[in-house]
């Protein structure tokens, strides 16, 4: 893959759009999509495309892409004041610039949570990025291997990353991969696709075996499923 170029186009009314491309060699045909963890577009071409065919596809597709971008969920930073769900509670962001210990969490007696992070401003949102990843595989990676017991399975290694195109995956050696950001969505919504990965220790597969597996070991884990596929944009909005 070659290094990221941009396509300029101008909409009717002015708006101008920067659409970032990517070459691969796996593309077997133009691709405009939109990248969650960036919150844009994006154009995939296959080697050999043309600049001046690419940017009139892009062209061609700017009412596709105006409608897409304008159906985003607004960013939400990590700063002070801020709100952040954690397997569905809000906690509010509280910057400590006093303090020293990192990120801790307080409860106050209304039964409101606050996520407390210390240090300078300017490692505020990757402080809290990194006690998030440590949330997700500490609430994940017991859950993993509790299921693989139900199924009489064995699990590899289980890890967290900020992935855009998948929430998770499992190798044929039974190591599961998850992206952090499902701590941000509610418990039983994570709890789905840790049960979906960890049934394809036993079906590499969407058969309808698959499925009953994952029904198994999150019985009536449809709402869930169509939660994710509704909001789970959403979660990418974050940080």
């Amino acid at each position: 893959m070659t290094s990221l170029t941009a396509i300029h186009l101008i909409d009717t009314d002015g708006t101008a759009f920067a659409v970032p491309t990517r070459r691969s060699a796996r593309a077997r045909r133009m691709l405009l999509r939109i990248d969650p963890a960036r919150g844009g577009p994006e154009l995939v071409l296959p080697d050999g495309v043309d600049p001046a065919r690419a940017e009139a596809f892009a062209r061609q597709n700017l009412g596709w892409l105006r409608a897409r971008l304008a159906r985003l969920p607004a960013r939400i930073a990590f700063t002070d004041g801020a709100l952040v769900p954690i397997l569905g509670v809000e906690h509010r962001i509280r910057h400590r610039p006093d303090q020293r210990g990192g990120v801790w969490r307080i409860e106050d007696p209304d039964h409101s949570v606050e996520l407390h992070v210390s240090g300078t401003a300017e490692h505020l949102a990757r402080r809290l990025t990194d006690f998030l990843k440590i949330e997700a595989k500490r609430v994940i990676a017991p859950r993993a291997r509790a299921h693989a017991d139900t199924l009489d399975r064995r699990v590899g290694r289980v890890t967290v990353r900020d992935t855009a195109s998948r929430w998770g995956s499992c190798s044929s050696r039974g190591d599961l991969s998850f992206s952090w950001r499902l701590v941000l969505a509610p418990e039983r919504v994570l709890d789905y696709v840790v049960a979906h990965e960890v049934a394809h220790l036993v079906e590499m597969n969407h058969s309808p075996r698959f499925w009953r597996l994952v029904d198994r070991l999150m019985p009536g884990y449809e709402p869930d499923r169509a939660w994710l596929k509704r909001h789970g944009g959403r979660l990418h909005a974050y940080g």
